[in-house]
């Protein structure tokens, strides 16, 4: 997942597979047509530690899609070889090939898909019907999981309103690289500049957000919409993990009077809060970051109250 680029800072390769389930098969904004919303005919792999699958969790609870898209599982432990299925503590087996790393069910899409640029992630939207993948792209997923499937049973709700879209947009992009992603340039820096400079733009991001979230309830619109579940996975993790792991450590969210209200609120819905697990969050990261955490000892602490 990480690449060493100019003056040691982190940037996350994109995904490559970006097909689109869509009401009537037609191709999306890209990738190939093809892809109808039908019942069990697509399987999601996650991880529960990962933020990007829990945007894809919450939507899909959101839009009670359970019963229409069954997940796997991947164990929360990440070592050399990526994800990888094993049955424990919540992680799971691949039902569909019994296959031991997540990166086989991309070699059957493409046998070289690293030395084509790609990355083994979560999440994977595997279509059964033709035993390929959909997308390994979070942001589209939750949008196809939005709208693709409410003419054949999901439950009501749009959470892309077109009105708002403007708004939302605006929302993902200031948040996207200075707080859902600058977790992660901080942690994963390399040289103190760089550190210093995604710690300076996520706590500016953070100081922004507090202020923003005055007499709000949501984002956008006073509405739920992507733009919360989109933050809500990064800041439901940052006081356990981000915090002492990846160095952020100015302020715990805690500290913040408007975001952790926010933060509590989102949490006290069950489509939410059933898609935390702060066992696999915490283990996999102190785990599974080597450089980071050379003994892999998971620290027993916080204890955190998100009960409003």
């Amino acid at each position: 997942m990480m690449n060493s680029v100019e003056k040691g800072s982190f940037k996350r390769k994109e995904s490559l597979f970006r097909n689109w389930i869509t009401k009537d098969g037609s191709a999306g904004i890209s990738g190939s047509g093809g892809f109808t919303p039908e019942k069990d005919r697509y399987h999601l792999y996650v991880s529960l530690a990962c933020p990007w699958a829990n945007r894809t969790l919450i939507m899909r609870n959101l839009k009670g899609l359970q019963e229409f898209i069954p997940i796997t599982v991947v164990h929360w432990r990440m070592g050399k070889e990526s994800w990888h299925f094993e049955a424990e503590n919540g992680a799971e087996e691949d039902p569909l090939y019994h296959a031991k790393f997540l990166y086989e069910l991309y070699h059957k899409v493409d046998p070289n898909y690293e030395e084509n640029g790609g990355v083994v992630t979560v999440p994977l939207l595997w279509d059964k019907k033709n035993n390929t993948v959909v997308s390994n792209e979070s942001a589209e997923i939750i949008r196809m999981f939005n709208n693709a499937f409410d003419d054949v049973g999901a439950i009501a709700g749009d959470y892309y309103p077109e009105h708002l879209r403007s708004e939302i947009d605006a929302m993902n992009d200031r948040f996207y690289n200075s707080i859902n992603n600058g977790v992660y340039r901080c942690g994963f820096a390399t040289t103190q500049e760089a550190y210093n400079i995604a710690y300076q733009e996520l706590f500016s991001a953070l100081d922004y957000l507090e202020n923003h979230l005055k007499g709000k309830h949501f984002l956008v619109g006073n509405q739920l919409t992507e733009a919360d579940i989109r933050l809500f996975v990064t800041l439901i993790r940052f006081d356990a993990v981000y915090y002492s792991h990846f160095k952020c450590n100015r302020q715990q969210l805690r500290d913040f009077p408007e975001i952790w209200r926010y933060l509590r609120e989102l949490y006290a819905r069950d489509e939410f809060k059933e898609t935390v697990n702060m066992f696999h969050i915490k283990h996999h990261y102190y785990e599974s970051h080597p450089s980071l955490n050379p003994s892999g000892i998971v620290p027993n602490g916080p204890i955190i109250d998100f009960s409003l």
